[in-house]
Formats: C-alpha cells, sequence, structure tokens
C-alpha cells in the first residue's frame, strides 16, 4: 500500500512538472519575446566562449571585452535573425564577426601604442637583448595579424586559432565551406610572407 501510494505521489508531482517543463519557452523564444532575464542568461550560459573567441580575434583584453559587450547588448535586435539552423553559441560568435571590424581597428591602435611604450628603457629583470628579442616578435606577430584583411582574420582564427571545421565556421559565416578553406590558405600565405619578410622561420 505504501508502495502504491508513493507511485501515485510521484506520478502526480512528477508528471505534470515533466509536462511544464516540455512546454516551457525555450530560452531563444523568450529571447524573441523581449524578455530580459533571458538575455542576462545567455550572457551567463555563453560569453566566456564568445570572449575567447573575441580575444583571439583581436588580440587584445580591453577590445574583446567591449566586443562581447557589444554582442549581448545589441542581442534582443540580432535574435530576429535566427533560423534554428544552428546553435545559439554559433550565433552569438556570428554576431561578433558581424560587429568586429571596429573593434580590430581599436585593438590594432591600443597595439601600436603599446609597442611605442615598449620601446621606451624600463626595469626589467631580463637582459636588454631578450627584451629586444621579445618586442620583435611580438611585433611582428601583431603586424602579420593586423595586416590581414577582416575576412581572412576571421577564418584564420576560427579554422586555425580555434581549430573549428570548415563546416562550423561555415555556419558562423553565412559563407560556403570552400570559401572558407580559400581565405584561410590565403591568410597563412599572408601571414608566412609578412614573418619572413620580418625575418621570422
Amino acid at each position: 500500500m505504501t508502495t502504491t501510494l508513493q507511485g501515485s505521489m510521484t506520478t502526480s508531482f512528477t508528471g505534470p512538472l515533466r509536462e511544464a517543463e516540455a512546454t516551457a519557452p525555450s530560452l531563444v523564444e523568450r529571447l524573441c519575446a523581449g524578455e530580459v532575464a533571458a538575455v542576462g542568461e545567455a550572457y551567463e550560459a555563453h560569453h566566456e566562449a564568445v570572449r575567447a573567441f573575441a580575444g583571439r580575434l583581436l588580440g587584445d583584453h580591453d577590445a574583446a571585452e567591449d566586443l562581447v559587450h557589444e554582442v549581448f547588448t545589441t542581442l534582443p535586435r540580432a535574435i530576429r535573425r535566427f533560423r534554428g539552423d544552428s546553435s545559439l553559441r554559433t550565433f552569438l560568435v556570428s554576431i561578433a564577426v558581424n560587429h568586429a571590424r571596429h573593434f580590430v581597428r581599436a585593438a590594432a591602435r591600443r597595439r601600436a601604442a603599446g609597442e611605442r611604450m615598449a620601446a621606451e628603457p624600463t626595469g626589467s629583470s631580463r637582459s636588454p637583448d631578450e627584451d629586444l628579442e621579445r618586442q620583435r616578435l611580438a611585433r611582428a606577430l601583431s603586424c602579420a595579424l593586423d595586416g590581414l584583411s577582416l575576412d581572412h582574420r576571421v577564418a584564420f582564427v576560427l579554422c586555425v586559432v580555434e581549430e573549428r571545421t570548415s563546416s562550423e565556421a561555415s555556419e558562423i559565416l553565412g559563407i560556403p565551406e570552400g570559401t572558407v578553406r580559400t581565405r584561410v590558405f590565403h591568410a597563412k600565405q599572408k601571414l608566412r610572407q609578412r614573418l619572413q619578410r620580418g625575418g621570422l622561420p
């Protein structure tokens, strides 16, 4: 009798809960409905992934933080374009790509300013030769990446740095896989040429 009662209670309490969960609006549906709390939930769930991508793309912490802020600020408007054929996280990265141009330029300006400051004497414990070599390497890498077009830069970061497949990058960028692979190929060539011109192997 106890078992029957317990079984009855379990059915009566968990059944409606499961039904409610099944019919509850999804996060995307709530975002589309303009629910403010849904934006906060999307941020909590996905901000780390978006920030990681932004950091790799821009190479600058402050610019990456600004881009993350831009992504989630514009999400309530951008979500109208979401077709549901990719994950919300993939869609958020695509928003970051769409807003990246201004932030790439800002990051490049910060790097240029940083290089000027780095050229000034410091109280570093490293030898002058080590300092010069580190500065030369940092300048060469930064200038090489900054010299790429945004399209090539994004494709390179997605496929080479983040090791996404061309299919995943295609989803994010909304372009054919063949175009992604072509952009990555050209990005690698240009980076190699720029680094070699800078005296790097």
